[in-house]
C-alpha cells in the first residue's frame, strides 16, 4: 500500500503533499517496526513514542507518523504531523487492510461486566445458524478454526491489530463477527472505524473511574459504540454491496444507564430485561447448580431457554444476545435458543475447579463491584450442605460462601474499599489479596480494603483476613472450607500474569486452585505458580 492511498478516505486535517512511500505495516512499537513499516509515534502513560523514532528508523521504518514538531534534517525518512495520531492510527490501518469492516456485518459489544459472555453468546449463535463468523473478545480471536491470544491483560488488541484480525476475517471467507471493546478501547479510538451494525451494552456500573474521572464520562466513553452504528458507509458483502445495513442498539432496561442510553441512541434501538415493560424480557427463571432455565417474550415471540450458565446476571447476557440475535441479524428465535445451549462456559467465569473436594471450588474474574457483587449472590445460590445438622430430620443447612480476591495497584482506588464492603456484606468469610499490586505497596491496598470491611462490620481475624501472597490466600481459604461451602477466587479469571513493580509474573488463577486443591486433598497436581510475594520482597519489587 502507497502511504499517500491510506489518506484517501482520512476523515481528519492532514498534509496534502503525502510522499509516496510503500508502506509493508504499520506499528506502534519500535521493536515490532520491521522493513517497509510506517511507525505511529503515540504518548503513553510512562512512554512517549516519539522518544524512540530513531529505533523505529533503524529497525527498517520507511516514514514515521507523530503530533510533535521536529527538525525533519534530523530525519532519514519522511515524517507526517498529525493533530492526533492515535485517532488517525485506527483509519490508516483500516485503509491498509482495505477496509474489512465493510465486508462484514460487526456486532459489537461493551459494559462493565458481561461482556466477554454475552460475546460468545452471540458467537454460538451465529454458529447454530450456520453463519460464517469470527469472534475477538479481551481472551482471544477466534478466526474458523484459528484461535489466536488477544494478550495477558484484559483490553481491547490495539487498532492495527484489530484491522488485522478483521482482514483476516475476511480472507478466510467469514460473514460476520462479534468484537467486544472496552471503554478503553473506544477512549483511545480503537475501534473507531470498524463500522458497527449492531451494538450492545450489557451495563455500565463502577469502573475505571481512574481513566475517566467520573461516571458521566465512563458512560459517554461506553456511548461512542451507538454513535459509531449512524455511519452510512456501504458494507461490500460477497453478494454485492449493501447499502447502509439497519442499525440496531441494545441495551439493558434494567440498568442506571438506560435512560441515558435511550436518549443517545438515534438508530433504531430496543432493550432487555428482567422487568415488564422490557422489549424482550425473561419470565418462570428457574436456577439449579448446573445452569438457568427461563422463557422469554417479547411482542413477536416466545422461547425457553436452556443453559449451563449460573447466575441471575447471565440471564441478562442471554437476553441480550438473543436480542441482538433475532432483531439485529433476522435469526429465528429457536435457533438462537440453541446456540445459547451449546455455550458450556467461559474460561476463568464462574469455572469451577473439581479435584473431589466436598465444597465447591470456582475461580471468576469479577473485578468491579457489581461484578463481585453479582458473582456472590451466584456462589450463595450454590450453596448446600447434604448433611442434617440435628434439627430434624431432612433439615439442611445451606453451606458458606468464601471468597478470596484483590484490587489492582495504581488503577481505581475507590473500588477497593467498594468490593470489600460487598464481600463483607454478601460472603460470610473474606480473604483479601494480591491482584496486580504494580508500584504500589500491596501492604497499602490490603489495608485500604480492610477499612473497608470494617466499616461494614468486618472483624479481622473472624470475618475477613489479609494474606497477601495470593496462592497462600487461596490455600487458606480453602482450609477454612467445610462440606457444602462455596470458595470463590475472584479477579483474576481466565488472566495469565501478575503485575509486581513493573514486571508480569505468569499467573493462572485456574493453575493456582489446581495446585492449591491438590495440596489440601493429598493429590498430584500443578506447582503453585511464583510470585515475588511468596518472599516477601515488597521493598524490592517496588524498586523493580
Amino acid at each position: 500500500m502507497m502511504l499517500k492511498n491510506l489518506f484517501v478516505d482520512f476523515p481528519f486535517p492532514h498534509p496534502e503533499n503525502i510522499p509516496d512511500v510503500e508502506i509493508t505495516g504499520i506499528a506502534i512499537d519500535s521493536r515490532a517496526v520491521k522493513p517497509g513499516y510506517l511507525f505511529v509515534a503515540m504518548k503513553g502513560g510512562n512512554i512517549d513514542g516519539h522518544d524512540y523514532i530513531q529505533k523505529a528508523i533503524d529497525n527498517g521504518a520507511v516514514a514515521v507518523m507523530g503530533d510533535r514538531e521536529f527538525d525533519l534534517d534530523r530525519l532519514s525518512v519522511p515524517y507526517i504531523r498529525l493533530q492526533n495520531p492515535r485517532q488517525a492510527l485506527t483509519w490508516l490501518s483500516a485503509a491498509f487492510y482495505n477496509w474489512p469492516a465493510r465486508r462484514l456485518t460487526v456486532i459489537g459489544v461493551t459494559g462493565t461486566d458481561g461482556k466477554t459472555t454475552t460475546s460468545n453468546l452471540i458467537y454460538k449463535i451465529l454458529v447454530a445458524a450456520g453463519i460464517k463468523a469470527g469472534m475477538i473478545s479481551t481472551v482471544n480471536a477466534v478466526i474458523g478454526d484459528e484461535v489466536l491470544d488477544t494478550g495477558f491483560h484484559v483490553t481491547t488488541p490495539d487498532a492495527h491489530d484489530v484491522q488485522r484480525y478483521l482482514a483476516k476475517m475476511v480472507e478466510s471467507g467469514l460473514t460476520h463477527v462479534v468484537l467486544e471493546t472496552t471503554s478503553h478501547a473506544w477512549a483511545q479510538y480503537r475501534v473507531d472505524a470498524c463500522e458497527f451494525d449492531v451494538g450492545v451494552v450489557t451495563n455500565i456500573t463502577h469502573e475505571h473511574m481512574d481513566e475517566h474521572g467520573n461516571y458521566e464520562n465512563y458512560r459517554a466513553a461506553k456511548a461512542r459504540l451507538f454513535s459509531s452504528l449512524e455511519w452510512t458507509k456501504e458494507k461490500l458483502h460477497p453478494q454485492g454491496a449493501v447499502p447502509g445495513n439497519p442499525r440496531l442498539g441494545v441495551i439493558n432496561r434494567d440498568d442506571r444507564s438506560f435512560e441515558y442510553l435511550n436518549e443517545f441512541i438515534k438508530t433504531k434501538k430496543l432493550n432487555y430485561g428482567m422487568q415488564e415493560s422490557a422489549d424482550v424480557r425473561a419470565v418462570d427463571v428457574k436456577y439449579s447448580s448446573s445452569g438457568i432455565e427461563f422463557t422469554v417474550i417479547s411482542n413477536d415471540f416466545r422461547v425457553g431457554i436452556k443453559s449451563s450458565l449460573v447466575g441471575s446476571y447471565n440471564i441478562l447476557n442471554c437476553l441480550a444476545a438473543l436480542t441482538a440475535a433475532v432483531y439485529g441479524l433476522g435469526i429465528d428465535p429457536e435457533t438462537a435458543a440453541r446456540g445459547i445451549a451449546s455455550l458450556d462456559g467461559i474460561p476463568g467465569r464462574m469455572e469451577r475447579i473439581d479435584l473431589g473436594q466436598n465444597f465447591i471450588a470456582i475461580v471468576d474474574f469479577a473485578h468491579t463491584p457489581n461484578a463481585l457483587k453479582v458473582a456472590l449472590e451466584a456462589g450463595r445460590a450454590l450453596t448446600s450442605n447434604p448433611s442434617p445438622k440435628g434439627r430434624g430430620a431432612g433439615v439442611r443447612e445451606k453451606g458458606r460462601v468464601i471468597s478470596v480476591f484483590g484490587s489492582a495497584g495504581l488503577r481505581d482506588k475507590e473500588k477497593r474499599r467498594m468490593m470489600a464492603e460487598t464481600s463483607t456484606a454478601l460472603a460470610d468469610l473474606s480473604v483479601f489479596t494480591a491482584e496486580d499490586p504494580r508500584t504500589e505497596s500491596l501492604d497499602g491496598i490490603l489495608e485500604e480494603m480492610a477499612a473497608g470491611a470494617r466499616s461494614k462490620g468486618g472483624r479481622e481475624g473472624e470475618t475477613f483476613w489479609r494474606i497477601p501472597d495470593r496462592g497462600e490466600a487461596i490455600k487458606f481459604a480453602l482450609r477454612l472450607a467445610k462440606e457444602g461451602d462455596v470458595v470463590l477466587s475472584c479477579g483474576k479469571g481466565h488472566e495469565q500474569s501478575m503485575c509486581f513493580g513493573r514486571t508480569e509474573y505468569p499467573w493462572d488463577d485456574r493453575t493456582a486452585m489446581k495446585a492449591a486443591l491438590a495440596e489440601f486433598l493429598g493429590l498430584d497436581g500443578p506447582r503453585m505458580p511464583y510470585l515475588p510475594s511468596q518472599d516477601k520482597q515488597e521493598e524490592e519489587w517496588l524498586r523493580g
